[in-house]
């Protein structure tokens, strides 16, 4: 069994594609728009045919699959879970953070913890969630 994240984005889900190719070195493995689809009529709503109606891309070994959903405009709303991401060392974990944090809001400045010797939550500008973390056992060996 394997379960994995599908985030709506509501008309912004290219823009988040794009945010997190750049911020997090995201790469696409399929992209389709309402417009490609083969049952075009089907659908209870009609959004807009240049949205994207399904995406999946990695993040290292990670899919994530995406959508516009029926893309109504209003802001996306994630509540109740965050997207942790581990960080290889604490260079790459202000990096990390710092880029998740463009526009978005920092719920919790990256700093030392008991079980980590860096880790940080903030909101990116879609309202996802982040925890950016080096885990104890990779600063060790470092």
């Amino acid at each position: 069994m394997h379960v994995q994240p599908y985030l709506f984005f509501n008309g912004r889900c290219e823009e988040a594609i794009e945010f997190y190719k750049k911020t997090l070195g995201a790469k696409v493995e399929m992209m389709m728009r309402f417009s490609e689809s083969p049952e075009k009529g089907n659908m209870p709503v009609q959004p807009n045919p240049n949205s994207i109606m399904h995406a999946c891309f990695k993040i290292g070994d990670t899919a994530i699959m995406v959508s516009d959903g029926c893309g109504d405009g209003t802001a996306a709303e994630f509540k109740g879970f965050s997207l942790a991401i581990s960080a290889k060392d604490e260079a790459e974990a202000r990096r990390l953070f710092a880029a998740l944090s463009e526009g978005g809001q920092v719920h919790q400045p990256l700093t030392k913890t008991f079980f980590s010797p860096a880790f940080g939550m903030v909101q990116d500008k879609f309202g996802m969630g982040w925890m950016v973390v080096v885990e104890q056992a990779a600063a060790k060996a470092a």
